[in-house]
């Protein structure tokens, strides 16, 4: 199966949530978020670097469990994608 690239819009809201996903993530460690998230240590980094833009969506509710985010306000702050800075000091 190929797959369709990328758009650049669709990188750059993967990069966005990486950031959110990483500053909610605070001081806790990637491995024990990525544990209690029962995703591997390299897909979680993955995902905050931006790697993988579009993660599974189990993935992403699986991560805001364990991060104490609601799916729907993480969906509002990802609509601002354009500046996830703005979206994070605020």
């Amino acid at each position: 199966m190929v797959r369709t690239p990328l758009t650049a819009e669709q990188r750059d809201r993967g990069k966005a949530l990486g950031q959110v996903l990483r500053a909610a993530r605070g001081p806790r460690s990637a491995a024990a978020v990525a544990r209690d998230a029962g995703i591997s240590l390299d897909t979680l980094r993955k995902i905050e670097r931006g790697a993988i833009a579009a993660p599974a969506f189990f993935t992403v509710a699986s991560l805001a469990r364990v991060l104490d985010l609601d799916l729907t306000t993480l969906a509002h702050r990802l609509d601002g994608f354009e500046d996830p800075a703005a979206e994070l000091a605020g």
